[in-house]
């Protein structure tokens, strides 16, 4: 039987669900809005499988719950990798062309590390860009995260990025 516990639903609805994760995933629950988190259950080396992107659905509306997961396309993840937060230095990649999680390939992951992806990775455009507060050292934070289109293609070019947001920088403009 998978774990049940008390959660507030990806789509805002409080309740009980069952963990979609539960060998992998902890969701770290906080009053605060946008203050929840996802954090890994398990240790992995560089760019090791973590999870795949099972529960999605399709959206005709982009949300900071969203995913862009093609030049046109969001998707809802509808289970706990919604809880997975940005990072100017993350933890793990969105690939939405194979529809999988994996750890970064620069550095393994760790068992109780937060389970952070760089949002400009898979977004073009935020549906609510943020002042990051992500407390990477030596002034790696990229401070204002509106997506990849209002970012210095040199500052991206430091990330893994998915394919459509690669064809987005080469069709686009950016600074």
């Amino acid at each position: 039987m998978a774990e049940t516990t008390p959660k507030e639903a990806p789509n805002g609805f409080s309740g009980y669900y069952p963990s979609s994760h539960p060998n992998l995933i902890q969701v770290d629950r906080s009053p605060k809005a946008f203050a929840s988190g996802a954090v890994s259950l398990v240790s992995l080396p560089a760019g090791a499988h973590f999870a795949y992107i099972e529960n999605a659905s399709p959206t005709a509306v982009r949300r900071y719950t969203s995913v862009q997961s093609s030049i046109d396309t969001h998707i809802e993840l509808n289970d706990d990798l919604v809880y997975c937060n940005h990072s100017c230095v993350p933890s793990v990649v969105f690939d939405m062309t194979k529809l999988e999680v994996r750890v970064v390939n620069n550095r393994p992951l760790k068992k109780g590390e937060p389970l952070t992806f760089f949002y400009p990775s898979t977004e073009w455009e935020m549906a609510q860009p943020f002042d990051c507060s992500c407390g990477a050292p030596d002034n790696q934070c990229k401070g204002r995260i509106s997506g990849a289109k209002n970012m210095r293609e040199d500052d991206l070019r430091q990330y893994w990025l998915n394919e459509h947001i690669e064809k987005l920088l080469r069709n686009g403009t950016v600074p």
